[in-house]
């Protein structure tokens, strides 16, 4: 990239959109130029991690070192142990004893705890205690130390039984039992700090599991022939018993052996049917009494006497009528009209009476003829209750009397087969004293040459990885306890606004620009003292000579652009100038530059950006709105007597306190004599009224102000800026720090252009590779004399 001074406007020259290929600026077009989106806290950045374990690859590497030096101190101390294993093979057969019912060879393969069973046995204490007996393992040195103080005084001898427990233990703790997958071979191995010994127990332990099987065969043989006399003899009894009473019950019962009971079955059928039909007529004939008792007199008199009903109704209509005829001649009081009119009367009268006595003559035979019906329901109903049980007592009589006869045919038959089974037991006891086994050894174990355990090969790359899990545990740890931000995509997330630059790390192995440079005189340390708890630096190394002093201010970071313009650092800080003027279609001229907590780098970023705006042929003043501890004047080396307070509290010329610089188009402004109320001064009138003046003479105007956090100083000066540029450094600012800052200028009618995120490493990968494209290359021999101190 190569910047044109013939070149003005704020437009700024054709090379400003280099930077939005830039590796170091990490510029953002205007288009997003916009609050970014806040990212959730809880959400998992894989990336970020990653890099912390690039970052901190040495704690990685340390912890791998320690583990292997354990491991190999760990293998020089341990006691060495020998493995020796013996391979039996277990047949899913045995020599019947009889007893279960078969003969010959048993193939027990739906027995799915067989060997499982074997496995356990080959465990157990018993197991153990017979291999210490057989193999005189008490009397052994090697495997009981006491035996060799024992013999001195005579033949060592087991005291008790929980001496002989102890070294069954013993037995147990070093056998491993292991069945080979998919056959009927399992493995024997015995661990011991004597090889022969291993070998001798392997091998031992298959000898006497094979004794054992053949001893508990030859036990259970004939504990089986004593089992089936006893059984004989007791089924023998219980049958005799059970058939005397069968037979007492037989005669003595009054009941018919008929388990079928048919003639029951057939007479109670008959009264069901019987008791159906009269239930039918029953039903009917209380419906027919409810319809008399619920219909009206006149309908029901109407049903049952008809013809006389109707025969008195039709003379009394022929008598309304006739008397309705012979009214219109005479008078109702004359005596045949009386006489008519009192035969009406007995007429209707007549017809009430002779529907009332129908009504009651119907009602009566409904209610007879119902009671007739249910007298002779109950007396079926109870007919068959009757049958009902005379049925179940001659059912549970001949289930009782068969019942017993079948238990006397079962056992029977169960006698028959233990007379059998004792038979082909007696067989079965001639030939116990036969040694044959469906245990046998296929391999012996040997004497091994070389110790099982402990393993260089084995601990050595378990305690590489565990120490390389120690290790990634620890970063991660570290790098979740770090509440600080470490990249562009965090600091967008946490103030809402778009990065403009990313400034490299220029301490980080020549990342930054091919050489080392500390940040200040304390690696980038920005102290105050403003009552809030910051001081000065103690880390902050003396200089001895003014020479080397008068070098570093020679090559400085803050003037880093302008001394060595093409290290990767320079080249961030034109993406940030590149950036700046295309980050709004309105004109930026005084811009503000601030940050949440002092040693952020405002100050650098400051001058720095103020540099490449004067390389483009731009008049740019950098005013320095520190009023607390201004530094701009020491970084251009002028004099802080007369500056910015003065200004403000006298009628003084403002061309008495710009000052020109070395670099050419750049002027300063220092802060002037520390007042004591800095924030009343720049809320003031004569503020306003000096910026104004300083639009018309300058194409940029920088204003370097305190911190947000400690003072308000920065707020009102952001208020009177067209921009404000928040600075962050990265492994610094704390999140709550830079949610707190973004909270406190939400408030303020200021406008946020961006953000400069400082001191940035990627971790692992060199920031001028990327610039070596584009011919980025600054000479080591006159880079590495560079250093400076910025805020």
């Amino acid at each position: 990239m190569s910047d044109k001074p013939g070149q003005s406007g704020p437009a700024g020259p054709v090379d400003l959109f280099h930077g939005f290929v830039s590796d170091g600026g990490r510029t953002a077009p205007p288009s997003q130029n916009q609050p970014a989106p806040a990212m959730d806290e809880a959400t998992i950045d894989l990336t970020k991690y990653i890099t912390a374990l690039r970052r901190r690859w040495a704690l990685l590497v340390l912890c791998c070192m320690v583990a292997g030096a354990y491991a190999v101190i760990h293998y020089s101390l341990s006691e060495k142990l020998y493995k020796a294993t013996t391979t039996i093979q277990i047949e899913r057969k045995r020599l019947s004893l009889l007893a279960l019912g078969q003969a010959g060879w048993l193939e027990d393969w739906w027995n799915l705890e067989y060997y499982p069973t074997q496995y356990r046995l080959l465990r157990s204490r018993g197991m153990a205690e017979r291999v210490v007996l057989n193999l005189r393992l008490h009397e052994d040195p090697s495997f009981n130390p006491r035996a060799a103080a024992q013999r001195a005084d005579g033949s060592p001898e087991l005291d008790s039984s929980a001496q002989l427990a102890g070294l069954a233990g013993r037995v147990q703790s070093g056998l491993t039992v292991v069945p080979i997958k998919e056959t009927q071979l399992v493995e024997l191995s015995y661990v011991s700090t004597s090889n022969e010994l291993a070998a001798r127990i392997a091998n031992g332990y298959a000898e006497v599991f094979i004794e054992w099987g053949i001893e508990n065969r030859t036990s259970t043989v004939g504990r089986a022939s004593s089992f089936l006399s006893a059984q004989i003899e007791t089924l023998r009894q219980e049958i005799d018993e059970r058939q005397k009473q069968l037979n007492a019950y037989a005669s003595s019962g009054d009941f018919s052996i008929d388990p079928a009971g048919e003639a029951l079955k057939t007479r109670r059928e008959s009264l069901t049917a019987q008791y159906n039909t009269v239930l039918a007529e029953r039903i009917r004939l209380e419906a027919t009494y409810n319809e008399v008792v619920n219909s009206p007199r006149s309908s029901v008199a109407d049903t049952s006497a008809g013809d006389q009903i109707a025969e008195l109704r039709s003379e009394i209509v022929e008598l309304n009528s006739e008397y309705t005829k012979k009214l219109e001649t005479y008078t109702p009081e004359w005596p045949e009209m009386v006489a008519l009119r009192e035969s009406i009367e007995e007429k209707r009268t007549r017809l009430s009476t002779l529907r009332d006595q129908s009504y009651e003559e119907a009602r009566a035979n409904a209610l007879t003829a119902l009671q007739t019906a249910r007298r002779e329901e109950a007396k079926l109903e109870e007919t068959l209750q009757s049958i009902g049980e005379d049925a179940r007592f001659q059912q549970s009589a001949a289930s009782e009397y068969t019942n017993q006869s079948t238990y006397i045919e079962t056992r029977k038959e169960l006698l028959a087969d233990l007379v059998r089974r004792q038979s082909e037991t007696e067989v079965a006891s001639r030939v116990q004293t036969s040694q044959e086994s469906n245990v046998r050894i296929v391999d012996r174990a040997i004497v091994p040459r070389s110790p099982f355990r402990p393993s260089f090969r084995s601990d050595l790359s378990r305690a590489l990885i565990l120490g390389l899990m120690l290790g990634v545990g620890i970063v991660l740890l570290l790098e979740y306890l770090d509440r600080t931000v470490k990249t562009p995509e965090e600091l967008e997330s946490l103030l809402r606004h778009p990065t403009l630059a990313v400034i490299p790390d220029i301490e980080d192995g020549g990342r930054g620009g091919g050489f080392r440079m500390r940040y200040g005189r304390s690696a980038y340390n920005y102290h105050y003292g403003y009552g809030y708890g910051y001081g000065y630096g103690q880390g902050a190394p003396r200089r001895d000579s003014k020479k080397n002093a008068a070098d570093d201010e020679d090559k400085q970071i803050e003037l880093l652009p302008h001394h060595s313009p093409r290290l990767a650092v320079s080249e961030a800080y034109r993406s940030l100038r590149t950036a700046l003027l295309l980050s709004s279609t309105k004109q930026l001229q005084v811009v503000a530059l601030t940050s949440a907590e002092p040693g952020e780098g405002k100050t650098a970023t400051t001058t720095n950006l103020a540099v490449v705006l004067a390389q483009l042929s731009r008049r740019v003043l950098i005013i320095d709105g520190d009023l607390r501890r201004p530094r701009v004047h020491k970084i251009f080396r002028k004099s802080n007597r007369s500056g910015l307070v003065n200004y403000l509290t006298s009628n003084v010329d403002i061309d008495s306190m710009v000052m020109e610089t070395k670099v050419p188009n750049l002027f300063v402004m220092p802060s002037g004599p520390i007042p004591p109320n800095p924030s009343e001064l720049l809320a003031s009138d004569r503020m306003r009224e000096l910026l104004m003046q300083l639009r018309a003479r300058f194409d940029f105007v920088l204003i370097d102000t305190p911190p947000v956090l400690p003072v308000a100083d920065a707020v009102i000066l952001g208020t009177l800026a067209d921009g404000v540029i928040l600075c962050a450094r990265a492994g610094v600012l704390l999140r709550e720090d830079a949610k707190f800052t973004r909270e406190r200028l939400s408030y303020s009618d200021m406008r946020i252009v961006g953000t400069v995120l400082n001191r940035y490493r990627r971790g692992g990968r060199s920031y001028n590779k990327k610039y070596r494209y584009y011919g980025v290359y600054e000479d080591p021999s006159a880079s590495a004399q560079a250093s400076s101190s910025a805020a």
